[in-house]
């Protein structure tokens, strides 16, 4: 979904969509970057060329939301000032998006999808329609005599994206596409080809956000407020206070493995993490539960991990044997290139929480 769509009459789309871009994912604490030199559509030639990550002053985000413009501006003028980049692609808070699934006639034309959508906002969105901006994607027929068509809309307060158009145009960069940030590392994450029910979870530094893909689109996304940072908040009440690196190399080397001798890290992370297992399993719970959600084709088959804290040690089979459903680091890299064509220069325990930014970047180059 390219909110950048329905933005047309606040932003002038550039000329080409496909002017070489760079894919910036912003959280709450830091703004990370990536980009490919424009390629043939070739997946074996594509070259990463700029990567990086800066952090984003305290205070300047919450939960998605702009609360410092300033700081915000400054950062992206100091990315802009180290990539020398004049076009990007920029995430969304998910945390900030109300996505739906509605039905509409098969033989709806297609300029009239968007009209027929802005009245189904006020039935799923506690946001007033001329307050709103959104996108759509037509999810395939499972059957082709099917009457209707299956439609995901993703929405936003008009607002919330304002604050980041207007913080990427003062620091003198232009806005290529808005997109939900699920959205994005499904495209780097989810193999093109499949078309099973994916579940991504994505464990970051303050929070662990959760997205529901099939046929790589988005359909569901939710966030549970804990992440990594909390992790090392439970360690230093146990070990004292401990630099963050260390507490890093001993989630990332001991974790959720239980000593023979010694099981204190395992008894002290495992309460956190159980929360979360909970949080995962009561969303995955309403998503297979809810209607329309009853066919093996819509039920959650595969558990892909990403973010910067999904390096704990034992966090996939964990989260496997509890929830039974197979679950697996990503491969952040997946859609980008064959692995044994090109070794990219990111160690592969800091890969993971690139994927967002990965997937926008594609987006510049599919």
């Amino acid at each position: 979904m390219n909110i950048l769509s329905v933005l047309s009459d606040i932003i002038p789309p550039p000329s080409y969509i496909t002017l070489p871009s760079v894919g910036v994912d912003i959280s709450d604490t830091s703004m990370k970057y990536i980009s490919f030199l424009p390629t043939l559509n070739q997946k074996k030639h594509r070259v990463l060329e700029l990567w990086g990550d800066i952090d984003i002053p305290a205070n300047s985000l919450n939960r998605g939301d702009v609360i410092n413009p300033k700081q915000l501006t400054d950062t992206l003028q100091e990315f802009k000032k180290i990539t020398k980049a004049d076009f990007i692609r920029v995430s969304l808070p998910e945390e900030r998006a109300y996505i739906f699934e509605t039905e509409l006639k098969n033989n709806v034309p297609k300029k009239e999808i968007q009209n027929l959508l802005e009245f189904r906002l006020e039935e799923n969105v506690p946001i007033a329609a001329r307050d709103t901006i959104f996108d759509y994607d037509l999810l395939p027929r499972d059957d082709e005599s099917d009457q209707t068509i299956r439609v995901v809309v993703a929405a936003y307060q008009r607002e919330t994206i304002m604050a980041y158009y207007e913080a990427c145009m003062a620091a003198e960069l232009t806005p290529i596409s808005f997109e939900v940030e699920a959205q994005a590392m499904a495209r780097a994450v989810v193999p093109a080809d499949t078309t099973n029910t994916t579940m991504l979870i994505d464990f970051g530094k303050t929070r662990t956000g959760v997205g529901i893909i099939k046929h790589g689109i988005l359909l569901y996304t939710s966030t549970i407020d804990i992440g990594g940072g909390q992790l090392s908040q439970v360690l230093r009440r146990v070990l004292g206070e401990v630099a963050e690196s260390e507490l890093t190399n001993i989630k990332n080397t001991s974790g959720l493995i239980r000593g023979i001798a010694d099981s204190k890290i395992y008894d002290t992370l495992i309460p956190t993490i159980s929360v979360i297992k909970d949080e995962i399993a009561s969303r995955m719970q309403y998503w297979h539960n809810r209607d329309g959600n009853r066919t093996a084709g819509r039920r959650i088959k595969k558990i892909i991990l990403c973010g910067g804290s999904a390096n704990l040690k034992g966090l996939p089979e964990y989260l496997s044997e509890a929830l039974g459903v197979a679950c697996i680091r990503s491969n952040v890299w997946e859609n980008a290139f064959p692995a044994d064509i090109f070794v990219p220069p990111i160690e592969k325990n800091y890969s993971y929480g690139y994927a967002t930014a990965i997937g926008l970047a594609l987006n510049s180059t599919v």
